[in-house]
Formats: C-alpha cells, structure tokens, sequence
C-alpha cells in the first residue's frame, strides 16, 4: 500500500499489532497451519497482507488462533500480525485484503490490539459447530456444511450423552496424535455442549477453553454412534477414564471435517480495548449511490 497523509504514520519504536476477525469455506484447502502446496488458509492470508503491506511473511507474524484441519470451516477465525508503523484509518486496508482474497476467504473485523493481545494464549474460550443433516436424501446446498447421516438419529440419548463431556477431563482418549511435535496438556474443560434440532438439521454447539487434535470431531462420532443407539450413552466416561485414543477407535473413527465449523473465540474484554492513539475498528463499509440530479422542467 502507498503511504499517504492519512494512511501511515511511520514509528521509531517497536512495531504495532493488529486483530483480525476471519471467515471462510474450508472445502478446498489444507487447513489453516502455513504451507505452500496444497494451499492453506494462513498462506493465502499471508499473501494479501504481505501485498497490503509491502512487509516480508517473517516481519508480519501472522499468528491464528486455532489451526482448523483440512475442509474445515470457520466464521470466527482470529489472528493477528505485526507492522512496524501506525494506520490513521483501517477501512481502506480492510478493502483491499478482500479486495486481494479469494471469495471464499473474507476478512470480517480487523482492529488494533493491544501489545498484550495473543490471538491464540489469550483465547479463554472456543465455540464450535458441528452440523449434521439427518434426512433420507442429502440437500445439495448443505453437502460442504454438514456431515449426512442416512440413519435415524435419536437426539435425546445424544444430549444425554453430550452431558458427560462437560466439565475438566483428560481427553487423551478423544485426540489424535498430531502432525508436528508439540506435547499439549490433555486435561481440557468443557462449559457446554448442546445438540440443537432445526428440522433435518442436528447442530451440535461446544464450548471449551481449548481443544485437543481432532477431539471436537472424535467427540462428534462418538455421538453419532450414541445416536444411532448403536451404543449407550453412558460409554463416554468410560471411554474417557481409559485415556487411550485406541479404546475410541473400538466403536468409531472421526467425523468428516466438512461438518465442523469454529464459530468463535472469546477474550478477556481488557484485552479487547482500544488501545490509545490507535484507529477505530473496521467491520467493513457499505457503497452508496450518488443521487441522480434530473433537470427541472
């Protein structure tokens, strides 16, 4: 981006950060964690910005939240990234990143944020959905957005079951291993978990302060099971006091990612404030039409 007089104001200290608030239909890449081939979404983010910015990839250091797996979607995707200098007004670079991204890909909120602000280490809490479309005949327009089931699903055994996530466990028994090296507590707490009925619709809506590798969909499966009253609900403790992912692969394999979706992520509100001498928050501008001045006659 060109600097300009109400655009950048360049600073001698350290560098300025700034939140960005995403959206965007998973189906066609790798999940959110960088890489070059096969696409990913912090990679094509990256691109736009390091466009936007006229900043390397290393200077930005773009940080997501949650690292959603392949083919799954996000609304409230958040992230932040670093620039050296101060914007007098966030609407013209919140058009020109959605202007650079793909359709499936959207900038929804960007905000200054305080040098405290982590996207990911200040997260308190995450919000998940997980659609299922449970019907004969699979609608068309729900096929990149919800898992299809063909089998009745009995809704009242699956929130009976959904019951036993809440609360402070050990999940190791619902995690996969992961790609890379990183050891992670496994004991996470869940506030809620609700199984909401909207006609052929199931959404399934957790809450937690944060989730293991593929545990939000190997929690799904197995309620999937519970639903098909192929087994009870009273396995998932039992399940969940062996701590062995081997005892769940017993009974069920992970839920199709296309079904899931990270809702959104909830901070500390102190960690949400302006921060002084920084610009607005930019949720987007709407075009208008000049009124067309006819002659009098």
């Amino acid at each position: 981006m060109e600097d300009s007089s109400n655009t950048l104001k360049l600073t001698q200290d350290g560098g300025y950060k700034w939140r960005l608030v995403l959206a965007y239909d998973g189906t066609h890449y790798a999940g959110w964690q960088y890489q070059v081939s096969p696409p990913t979404i912090q990679c094509i983010v990256e691109k736009a910005l390091t466009r936007v910015t006229k900043l390397e990839r290393k200077d930005l250091c773009l940080v997501g939240a949650s690292r959603t797996d392949r083919g799954v979607h996000a609304w409230g995707q958040v992230a932040h990234f670093i620039t050296p200098f101060n914007y007098d007004k966030l609407e013209e670079i919140h058009a020109a990143l959605n202007g650079l991204l793909p359709s499936d890909i959207r900038v929804r909120e960007i905000s200054p944020a305080s040098p405290e602000f982590h996207a990911r280490f200040s997260a308190i809490s995450k919000i998940y959905h997980y659609k299922i479309y449970n019907d004969t005949i699979m609608d068309p327009f729900e096929r990149h957005f919800a898992y299809h089931s063909v089998y009745k699903l009995n809704s009242t055994v699956m929130r009976e079951a959904a019951k036993y996530f809440i609360g402070k466990h050990d999940f190791s028994a619902f995690a996969n291993v992961p790609n890379n090296d990183r050891v992670r507590d496994p004991v996470k707490h869940i506030f809620r978990f609700d199984v909401i009925e909207m006609g052929a619709l199931l959404r399934l809506e957790v809450e937690g302060s944060g989730f293991l590798y593929r545990q939000v969909r190997n929690m799904v499966a197995l309620l999937l099971q519970i639903g098909k009253e192929a087994v009870p609900p009273d396995i998932v403790p039992k399940i969940l006091a062996t701590r062995d992912r081997k005892e769940l692969a017993k009974y069920t394999l992970a839920a199709p990612p296309q079904g899931l979706c990270l809702v959104s992520i909830n901070y500390n509100e102190s960690h949400l404030l302006l921060p002084p001498g920084r610009p607005a928050n930019s949720f987007g501008r709407h075009h208008t039409v000049s009124k067309c001045k006819l002659p009098f006659y």
